[in-house]
C-alpha cells in the first residue's frame, strides 16, 4: 500500500509524495501532516486494507497531537472504518479499478460554511475510483449540509449504480449511502473527468463538550441495562438526542461493524480449534458471560441431525468465561451433556438458535440466566454447536439472537475452511512422505547433503531426489523435476522413483535406466492421447484434432531428470568414479580442489516426450576434495525482477564462493544465496544435492 500526503486543497490533480513530519507538537503541524493518502488495488483485500489505513491515520494524528485530536475517540474511528469499508467495497465491486483513499483532519473553523460559521474540527474521508462514466440512479436528496446529491441503491451492502439497479427503481436493502446519511454530518459525490469521489465528514467533538447524549428511549428489558444491545458492540454513539428510527439505524450499524471485524479475524485462521477459541473471545463479554464451542472431529462434519451414523459425538473444543477462574467448573458442567440441537432446517434456510437450559455449574455464584444453542452448519454439513449464556436474564432479546445466528454462520464457514485446509495439508504430508526417501544412503568416502523445500502453499512438491545403494559396490543418485504440479505431478514422481530403484538394482547402467523410464512415460502419455483421439473420432472430428488436445494432466507426464551412479575407489584412498546423464535437467557442476568450476554433462531430451529417444551417459573422476553439485530449475530460474539466478553463470559463481566448505555447509551456502537473490519467497520448489569426495590419507 503506497501512502502519500498532500495539501488540504480539494484539487486532487497533484499530490506530494512525502512522509509526514513526525516530531513536534501542534505548532509543528502542517497541511501534509493532516492529510494522508493511500492507493489500494481493486481486489477483495482493498476493504480490509482501507480499514487498517483509517485506523493508522487516527493513530498517527493522535501521536502528533495535532489540533482537534483530543476528540478522536474510538467511537469516531469505528464510524469512519465502517463507512470506508462500505465505500471501498462498492468501488471494488462496481468499478473494479484502483481505489484512491484520502483522510483529512480539518481544524476548527477551517471550512467556509455559512450555515455553521464556527464549525467543530472534523475528519473528511474521500473514496475515489477511476470509473466516472458509471451513472448513479438519480433520487433527489439533500445532505445535512444542505447540498443536493444523487442517492443510489445497494446490493449486499454496496452502492449499486443505475445500470445495475432494478427496473422498478426500488431500494434493494443495502447499507452503503444509507449508512453515510445516518452517520455522517455531511456527505456528497463529486464527478471529475477521470475520477468519481464519494466523501463524508464526521465532526470531532470538543474536549469540554462532554460525552454525547445517549438516546432518550425507555428500555424495559434488563439486557439493555447491561449494555448488551447490538448497537453497543462497536457502534458510534449518537451526537444528539436520537429518535427511535435513528436508534434502529445505530443498532444495525453496530452489528455490521462487529460482524465485519469478526469476519476479518475468523477468515485468517486455518485451524478449527483456533477458530473456536477466537469465536469464544469475540462473544465474551460483548454478547454473553460465557461461551462454549463444540466441534465434530470428522472430516466432513456430521450429516443430518448432527450425530454421525458411526456414533461420533461432538468434542468440547473451547470454553470461555468472563471470570477465568470459573472456566474449569463450567467445562465440567458442560461436558456432562453435549448439546444435541436438531440441525435440520427448511430448504434454503440455516438452522436457528434455540433456548438451552442453564448449566448446573458446580459452585456457580450466579442464580441462572438465559442460554442459547446455535448449530454450526456450512455447506449443508453440521460442524458443531455454539453455546452461550448471559446471567440474570429471562431470555435473550430477538435482535441479539439474530446477531448471534449471523455470527454462528460465519464461524461455521471459518471452521469448514480450516478443516478443508487441514485435510489438504494432511494429504500433502502423506504424499511427501511416500514420494521422498526416508533417508539417504551413506556412500563410503563421499560426504552428501540435500536441501529440499517445496514452494510455499504447494499441494505436493514436483521435485524429488534419491540416493540409494544399488548393490555391487554402486550407489545411485537422482534429482528430478516433474513438468506440472498437484496430483498429476505427484503421480509421476510416484512412478519414476520406484522404477529408477528397480532398474538400478537389476544391474542396468545409467543410459539404459533412462531409456526404459523414457519409454514407460512416453507410452502412458500416448495411451492418454489415444483415448482422447478415440473420443474425438466418435464425435466426427478431424484426424488431427487429438494432437492438439492435451491438458495439464498430460503435460505433467514429462520429467527432467539428472541420474547417475558413483563407485568409490577401493582401499579408502578417497575419490570416486561417477557416471551420469542429464535428461532436460540443469547441468551438474563440479567444484575442483583448486576452486575452478566445470560442467560435467551434456543436455539431452526430456523424459516422456519422444519414445524412441536414446540417452548416453558420461563418466569422470570425482577426485579427493572435489564436489559435485546437482540442482533443479527452482535454483537456476529463481527470479529477481527480469533477472534469473543463473544469468551470467550465477550458480557457478555461488559454487566457487563456497570453496573449502564441507558438503552440508556448501548446501546451506547455496540455499541462502538463492533465497537472498530476491526478497520475495521462491515461487517454485527448490532442491539440490551435494556429493563431496573426501580427501585421501596423507
Amino acid at each position: 500500500m503506497r501512502t502519500t500526503t498532500s495539501s488540504p486543497r480539494d484539487d486532487d490533480v497533484t499530490a506530494t509524495r512525502a512522509t509526514t513530519e513526525g516530531a513536534g507538537g501542534p505548532s509543528a503541524a502542517g497541511p501534509a501532516a493532516r492529510s494522508l493518502r493511500a492507493s489500494l488495488p481493486g481486489d477483495p483485500q482493498a476493504a480490509a486494507a482501507a480499514r487498517q489505513f483509517v485506523r493508522a491515520a487516527f493513530a498517527d494524528w493522535a501521536a502528533q497531537r495535532l489540533p482537534g485530536t483530543e476528540g478522536l475517540t474510538d467511537r469516531l474511528a469505528d464510524e469512519a472504518v465502517l463507512l470506508v469499508s462500505e465505500l471501498v467495497t462498492n468501488a471494488v465491486v462496481h468499478a473494479g479499478t484502483t481505489v484512491e483513499l484520502r483522510c483529512r483532519l480539518e481544524a476548527a473553523g477551517e471550512r467556509d460554511d455559512e450555515a455553521d460559521p464556527a464549525p467543530l474540527p472534523g475528519v473528511v474521508v474521500e473514496v475515489s475510483d477511476h470509473h466516472p462514466a458509471q451513472p448513479i440512479r438519480a433520487r433527489a436528496q439533500r445532505t445535512a449540509s444542505g447540498s443536493p446529491v444523487s442517492d443510489g441503491s445497494l446490493s449486499g451492502g454496496c452502492l449499486v449504480d443505475g445500470a445495475a439497479a432494478d427496473g422498478d427503481g426500488s431500494e434493494s436493502g443495502g447499507h452503503g449511502l444509507q449508512l453515510i446519511s445516518a452517520v455522517a454530518e455531511s456527505w456528497g459525490i463529486t464527478y471529475r473527468r477521470a475520477m468519481k469521489t464519494v466523501w463524508f465528514r464526521l465532526p470531532v467533538d470538543a474536549p469540554d463538550a462532554g460525552a454525547r447524549p445517549e438516546p432518550e428511549i425507555a428500555y424495559a428489558d434488563q439486557l439493555l441495562q447491561r449494555e448488551l444491545r447490538a448497537a453497543e458492540l462497536l457502534a458510534p454513539a449518537p451526537r444528539r438526542a436520537a429518535r427511535r428510527e435513528l436508534d434502529a439505524d445505530r443498532v444495525e450499524t453496530g452489528a455490521l461493524s462487529f460482524l465485519a471485524e469478526a469476519s476479518d479475524l475468523l477468515s485468517g485462521q486455518l485451524d478449527a480449534d483456533q477458530v473456536a477459541a477466537l469465536a469464544a473471545q469475540l462473544i465474551v463479554p460483548r454478547l454473553a458471560d460465557w461461551c462454549a464451542v463444540w466441534l465434530y472431529d470428522g472430516d466432513g462434519g456430521a450429516p443430518g441431525r448432527g450425530i454421525a451414523a458411526s456414533g461420533e459425538e461432538q468434542r468440547l473444543a473451547r470454553v470461555w468465561h468472563t471470570s477465568e477462574s470459573r472456566v474449569d467448573s463450567l467445562r465440567t458442567a458442560l461436558e456432562k451433556q453435549p448439546p444435541e440441537v436438531p440441525g435440520a432446517a427448511s430448504p434454503g434456510r440455516a438452522p436457528a438458535a434455540v433456548p438451552w437450559p442453564w448449566p448446573d455449574e458446580p459452585g456457580g455464584a450466579e442464580p441462572g440466566g438465559a442460554a442459547l444453542a446455535c448449530p454450526l452448519v456450512a455447506g449443508g454439513r453440521r460442524l458443531g454447536t455454539l453455546l452461550l449464556g448471559r446471567g440474570g436474564l429471562p431470555r435473550i432479546p430477538d435482535e441479539v439472537v439474530v446477531l448471534i445466528e449471523d455470527l454462528a454462520r460465519r464461524v461455521a464457514r471459518a471452521v469448514a475452511t480450516a478443516r478443508a485446509y487441514s485435510r489438504q495439508e494432511r494429504i500433502s504430508q502423506v504424499l511427501q512422505r511416500r514420494l521422498l526417501p526416508r533417508g539417504r544412503a551413506q556412500v563410503p568416502g563421499v560426504e552428501s547433503a540435500v536441501v529440499y523445500e517445496p514452494r510455499e502453499g504447494a499441494w505436493a512438491g514436483g521435485d524429488f531426489w534419491d540416493l540409494f545403494d544399488a548393490g555391487d559396490g554402486r550407489w545411485c543418485f537422482a534429482l528430478g523435476d516433474v513438468c506440472g504440479s498437484g496430483p498429476e505431478a505427484a503421480a509421476v514422481t510416484g512412478l519414476a522413483r520406484p522404477v529408477l530403484r528397480l532398474l538400478a538394482r537389476d544391474g542396468f547402467g545409467v543410459a539404459e535406466v533412462l531409456d526404459r523410464l523414457n519409454k514407460t512415460m512416453a507410452r502412458e502419455a500416448a495411451d492418454s492421447v489415444a483415448a482422447v483421439a478415440a473420443a474425438v473420432a466418435a464425435a466426427g472430428a478431424g484426424a488431427e484434432a487429438p494432437v492438439e488436445i492435451r491438458e495439464e494432466g498430460e503435460q505433467a507426464r514429462f520429467l527432467s531428470l539428472l541420474y547417475g551412479e558413483i563407485v568409490p575407489y577401493p582401499g579408502g584412498s578417497g575419490g570416486a568414479r561417477c557416471t551420469l546423464a542429464s535428461a532436460g535437467h540443469p547441468l551438474p557442476l563440479v567444484l575442483g580442489a583448486d576452486g575452478a568450476v566445470r560442467v560435467v554433462a551434456a543436455p539431452q531430451m526430456l523424459l516422456g516426450v519422444v519414445e524412441d529417444a536414446a540417452y548416453v551417459s558420461e563418466s569422470f573422476d570425482l577426485c579427493p576434495g572435489e564436489t559435485l553439485l546437482c540442482v533443479t530449475d527452482g535454483v537456476t530460474e529463481r527470479r529477481s525482477g527480469r533477472r534469473l539466478f543463473d544469468d551470467e553463470d550465477g550458480l557457478a559463481t555461488a559454487l566457487a564462493a563456497g570453496a573449502g566448505l564441507g558438503a552440508t555447509a556448501l548446501a546451506d551456502h547455496i540455499r541462502n544465496t538463492v533465497h537472498a537473490f530476491d526478497p520475495t519467497p521462491p515461487d517454485d520448489d527448490l532442491a539440490l544435492l551435494v556429493l563431496q569426495a573426501a580427501s585421501g590419507p596423507p
